[in-house]
């Protein structure tokens, strides 16, 4: 597949899910609104894409559980990433036992898998939306300082950092002027990989019941409050489903293409 092709599959895969939840797309209407007349309705009578098995409407509450799960996946992949180049750049420059502190420190956290981690730190905090963002946010930190340290390294070495570092300006200074933004693009890569892996994690929690709480609407609940009803209403698994799968295809497409 050519790299132009590759980003219109992956911008196309995306769109339906950037309509949803930025464009306001069915921005209107309340997702909790119940209508027990119309449940499990099918799509294209009086409902666009259907009816639960409450009959609340399918696009309203894919609209606001696009927001739920992408807003969540940025800002777990914000705080991991934001933590783990810090993390990764002290580590590059004052080498040493800070540098096996932090590495060791990585290390043990890649040890668990990324769901087993998360479920373990959701489950010591109690579960919630704040246990949820520290269990994902966590298990993509150690990704984030073994990539930011390696790539620091070789940055750090380059003639015009020594000579920063001779003329005696500061530790922040040249971290900041001269490392981070050639670091920036290979960063910003990855990050963008995390978010696909952190949406469908915390779509995986959702379906388990873990994290986000009813009624607010989130996609792995309604693939899981859905599943019962597989056989007489397929709708209500595949929708959800179907766009949780695009838009996760979408982002890494998309991704692959940047790098």
């Amino acid at each position: 597949m050519r790299p132009g092709s590759v980003r219109w599959v992956g911008g196309t895969l995306l769109l339906p899910a950037v309509l949803l939840g930025l464009g306001g797309v069915g921005a209107g209407g309340d997702p909790l609104h119940q209508d027990l007349m119309a449940a499990l309705s099918p799509p294209g009578s009086g409902w666009l894409l259907g009816t639960d098995e409450l009959g609340r409407s399918l696009l309203l509450r894919l609209a606001h559980a696009t927001r739920v799960s992408a807003g969540l996946a940025l800002f777990c992949v914000a705080l991991a990433w934001c933590g783990g180049v810090a993390l990764g750049l002290a580590a590059a420059w004052r080498g040493g036992w800070a540098n096996q502190v932090v590495l060791g420190g990585a290390d043990t956290l890649m040890a668990f898998p990324g769901l087993l981690l998360t479920l373990l730190v959701a489950g010591l905090l109690g579960g919630g939306v704040v246990a949820l963002v520290a269990g994902v946010a966590l298990a993509q930190l150690p990704q984030a300082v073994r990539m930011s340290r390696a790539l620091a390294d070789g940055v750090l070495a380059r003639p015009f950092v020594q000579a920063s570092r001779l003329v005696g300006l500061s530790a922040p200074g040249i971290l900041w002027r001269d490392v981070v933004p050639l670091l920036l693009p290979q960063l910003l890569t990855q990050a963008a990989l995390s978010v696909a892996q952190a949406v469908l994690t915390i779509a995986a929690l959702g379906f388990l019941g873990i994290g986000v709480h009813p009624p607010t609407p989130e996609w792995g609940m309604m693939i899981a409050d859905g599943a019962p009803h597989l056989a007489e209403a397929p709708w209500v698994v595949l929708v959800p489903a179907g766009l949780l799968v695009t838009s996760v295809l979408g982002l890494v497409l998309l991704a692959e293409d940047v790098r």
